[in-house]
């Protein structure tokens, strides 16, 4: 029998706007150690993938792991894999984007490593059989997916330990199927059970077994740093692999090096898929409750059959409808793209935008991600650099457009300073209001919303002790409940969302989403229409059926945004109080007019992250109380500082 090829493709990201010290660590704990531990052994060849923004990190803070490679990838040691340079998902980026974003990561390990192989990491391994054309106009000629993507089509588990062959528009590339088992055996669980199954796929005559995932899991996620280095993981599973190597029953090999040497399975047509827990994140928390019971259902032994496999979530694409947040993100980078490319593709706007489409802030799974106020602050800062060049000497002006692509029309009011989007169908707040001067979207707060997992088990804070092994990714999603469900909100966050409170509405019952308000206009649908004057831009909203029971006006100057005014039909309850709830980042510089009470609060939301349940601030919630008699109120804003306004 020929010795089963055995493929370690090993990934490293660090996503853009993590912090330095993050970045320094897995330095230190994961990258350095497994590597030069690879070195001592000579366990190699190995395909490795090093993301765009943790390249251009070591690059500048630290070269100690680029010179390691580099010597490696000279001396043969090390194939370099290709992905989309920041990291993105590529299926939903534009088709220019997806090439330009693959050349990016060619031309940067040209520059810092000396070279670049053919094979691509997929990110998050999400998969649309459109990309098959352009990842082989980008000179790709395989691609790493999961073994789930063809067992979602049907394929038997006996067929996956060969490369296939996909095309679409009659541009094909070879597909590695990525062994599930593997990943979860390898570091989670003693090297002794992954001999076992090499033996296995040996006897039974398989030629490739692919195992590749994120380099973090050997030291960066909860109990792998001691598992895999003071508890000797590392060093057994390396003993285990010579072991293998010199009984013939393995030989270390490469992406370029099995679609040359393996004969071909054949042809393969792939669905939209990922691996199945990303499926899982994508539902709503609603389906994700069904998705659990039916696996319930079906049992343990049977999901790890082949129908196992037919039981699945849904694609990634969700996310941007499951959170409007990483929606407005995505669809404000597609905008400036077009834009960038209409204006000839300024240089620093276009890299801008390359980085704004790093994926880790867009979904939420296991780790933080779209709850991590910093990775989203970081995507709105590139957004921003991008639109200041395309908007560079740009007077004050708006358009109607439906932005998120929702089948509703929204505002967008824009200028060389800044950029704004309102959504007269959601109560007229203010979803974007971006100032490139601060590289900073204000309105960048999550609405705490229910997630599937506040009423499931989810992890421990501390790792598991275990002879037998480390928790594994799937497994951080156990072990922990709450209480109490955390506070929820009734509608989406934006700013200025109007109310009517009875007067006597406790602080703490509004902070907790428990007010039951006498009305509400959040979610109200609004007309709305704009008014230019000189130097400025009136937008008034207010109900087509009864105009005087409210009205809001924005007021924009070329800098931005200046006032809120305010005026509303007086309620029959004398101590009733109205209400406009600002959810933003940073300072505004509010004055109200008249002088008003003023409650503020962090929005909190609870959410899962590598340690359990997490605390996040997302922002603050700036409530401004006016007696409802008074029947017209203002604000005026003045984020910078410059020069005060005067009460409008």
């Amino acid at each position: 029998m020929q010795p089963v090829q055995f493929l370690i493709g090993v990934h490293v990201h660090q996503p853009v706007g993590n912090f330095d010290h993050v970045f320094a660590q897995h330095v230190e704990d994961v990258y350095l150690p497994f590597l030069r531990a690879l070195e001592e052994r000579d366990a190699f060849p190995i395909a490795l993938h090093i993301s765009g923004p943790l390249l251009e990190w070591l690059r500048d803070h630290d070269r100690r792991y680029l010179d390691l490679v580099g010597r490696l990838v000279a001396d043969g040691k090390i194939e370099l894999m290709l992905a989309g340079c920041y990291e993105p998902i590529l299926a939903v980026l534009p088709r220019q984007d997806r090439i330009e974003q693959i050349g990016w990561m060619r031309e940067l390990l040209r520059e810092t490593l000396g070279g670049a192989g053919s094979a691509l990491w997929l990110t998050e391994r999400i998969w649309e059989p459109d990309l098959a054309a352009e990842l082989a106009e980008a000179g790709v000629e395989s691609v790493l997916v999961d073994d789930r993507h063809f067992l979602v089509s049907g394929f038997p588990r006996e067929r996956l330990y060969a490369p296939f062959r996909t095309e679409s528009d009659g541009r094909s590339v070879w597909v590695l199927p990525i062994d599930e088992r593997l990943r979860y055996l390898v570091p989670f669980r003693p090297p002794a059970d992954t001999a076992s199954y090499v033996y296995a796929l040996r006897e039974h005559g398989h030629r490739l077994a692919v195992l590749a995932d994120d380099g973090e899991k050997f030291g960066g996620w909860p109990g792998t740093k001691e598992w895999v280095y003071d508890r000797g993981w590392l060093r057994e599973f390396l003993d285990t692999i010579d072991r293998l190597r010199a009984e013939g029953v393995l030989v270390l090999s490469t992406p370029e090096r099995a679609v040359r040497t393996v004969p071909s399975e054949g042809l393969a047509y792939l669905p939209t898929a990922s691996y199945r827990e990303m499926e899982g994140w994508a539902l709503w928390p609603e389906a994700a409750r069904r998705l659990r019971t039916l696996e319930n259902e079906f049992g343990e032994q049977r999901m790890e059959g082949r129908d196992g496999a037919l039981v699945r979530g849904t694609h990634w694409r969700n996310f941007l409808a499951k959170y409007p947040e990483s929606n407005r993100m995505h669809k404000k980078m597609l905008r400036l793209s077009r834009m960038a490319r209409a204006a000839g593709d300024p240089p620093a706007a276009r890299r801008a935008i390359g980085r704004a489409q790093c994926n880790d802030a867009y979904w939420h799974g296991v780790f933080g991600g779209l709850y991590l106020p910093h990775l989203r602050a970081a995507v709105w800062r590139e957004l921003a650099r991008a639109e200041a060049t395309l908007r560079a000497g740009e007077p004050l002006g708006w358009e109607r457009t439906d932005f998120d692509e929702d089948g509703h029309e929204e505002w967008w009011i824009h200028s060389a300073a800044f950029s704004a989007v309102i959504s007269p169908r959601r109560g007229g707040g203010i979803e974007e209001y971006t100032r490139f001067g601060a590289g900073a979207n204000h309105a960048d707060v999550l609405t705490r919303r229910l997630e599937a997992y506040h009423e499931v088990a989810i992890p421990s804070h501390e790792p598991v002790e275990s002879s037998r092994g480390t928790p594994a990714s799937h497994d951080i999603e156990r072990g922990l409940t709450l209480l109490d469900l955390p506070p929820l909100d009734a509608e989406p966050r934006a700013m200025f969302h109007e109310r009517l409170l009875a007067g006597h509405t406790e602080h703490a019952a509004f902070v907790a989403g428990r007010a039951a308000g006498l009305a509400s206009w959040a979610q109200a649908a609004l007309t709305c229409e704009a008014i230019s004057e000189p130097d400025r831009l009136r937008v008034t909203l207010t109900i087509a059926e009864d105009p005087e029971g409210f009205r809001k006006t924005y007021i924009f100057g070329a800098v931005g945004l200046i006032a809120v005014e305010f005026a509303w039909r007086p309620p029959e309850e004398a101590d009733a109080w109205f209400t406009t709830e600002i959810s933003h980042q940073g300072a505004l510089g509010l004055r109200a007019w008249p002088a008003s009470e003023i409650w503020e609060y962090p929005v909190e939301t609870v959410a899962k992250s590598e340690r359990g349940l997490e605390r996040t601030a997302q922002g603050l919630a700036t409530v401004l109380r006016w007696p409802a008699s008074l029947g017209a109120a203002a604000v005026t804003l003045d984020p910078a500082g410059l020069s005060p306004q005067s009460a409008p």
